[in-house]
Parts: structure tokens; sequence; C-alpha cells
């Protein structure tokens, strides 16, 4: 359009309190389809709980190729980036590959924050504290995720990294 600067990325996901998680994407992707220049399908936030439920396979499959729907009946061609949690296992690394390849992700954005390094913290209080971890702690989980996401994408689908960094450094 017209006068317009810069790239409008859209992060959707459920509400917290949310009956239908999956009703929620669609509805992220109906609101925001043609405005947006791409949309971030967020499974990986720690903050709410079931979600990272959707890096199971076919829980995945499913809202990706309702997603893939709703994009066709719109018409619209908007990129979608899939948005993967630190702390899954191994083995879910090359279903939520093949799933991504399958469904056409256009990126798949390494990682979001993680609950699984707290007990490492040296301060009290950040050991207490809720929701997800980035900067340090994040670091090398996240760089361990990238390295592993592509060896099994074998550059199918662009990665972008953006878990654990703190510095212009570590970027």
């Amino acid at each position: 359009s017209e006068g317009k600067k810069g790239i409008l990325g859209i992060n959707i996901g459920p509400n917290k309190d949310t009956k239908d998680q999956k009703n929620d994407f669609c509805l992220g992707l109906k609101f925001f389809f043609d405005i947006a220049d791409y949309i971030t399908v967020n499974i990986s936030s720690p903050n709410t709980a079931g979600l990272r439920d959707f890096h199971d396979q076919e829980k995945l499959n499913d809202l990706l190729l309702t997603l893939n729907k709703i994009k066709k009946e719109n018409k619209t061609d908007v990129p979608l980036l899939l948005k993967v949690s630190p702390d899954i296992r191994d083995n879910h690394i090359t279903e939520i590959a093949d799933v991504a390849i399958k469904n056409n992700i256009s990126a798949i954005i390494l990682t979001n924050t993680t609950n699984s390094n707290r007990n490492n913290l040296l301060s009290k209080i950040g050991k207490e504290e809720e929701g997800g971890l980035s900067g340090e702690p994040l670091q090398q989980i996240s760089t361990n995720m990238i390295k592993k996401f592509y060896k099994q994408l074998q550059g199918k689908i662009p990665i972008i990294g953006v878990g654990g960094v703190n510095s212009g450094k570590s970027a």
C-alpha cells in the first residue's frame, strides 16, 4: 500500500482462558491476513496452558491444514511462520519438520522462551518467578535446537533464530 514503511508480522495464538484454542488461531488468521505481511503461528508460549500440545504431530497437522484452508477460502498467500518451543523432545523435531514442509510453512522461528533452565539461575528471585526464560539461560538450548532443525529441514524451510540473544555478539 501507499507510503507503507516496514514489515508487519502478526503473532497469533489462543487466549489464556479460551475453550477452543484451535478456533482462536483460526480467528487470528481471519482477522489479520489482509493487513499482515506474515503471520506467526505461535504454538510455543510457556504461559498458555495446553498450547504446547500443538507440537504433537497430529494436532499440529490438523491446525496447519485448517489454517491453509482458511487461506485458500480467503484467496490469500500471506506467509505462515511457525514458532516452536525450545523444550520439545528430539523425536518431535522430525515430526514438526515434516508437518511444516507438508503444510507449506514459510519459515520456522526457533525458539520461544524456556521453562527448563530455571534451576540453573543464580538469583533466588529468578528461580521463583513464573514465565519463560530468554537471553543467556536459553542460548545453548536454542542453538542446539537450531542445529537439529537445520539437519532435519535440509534447506527446505528457512530458520529464524531468536532464542538466547542478549547482545549483538550472541546474535
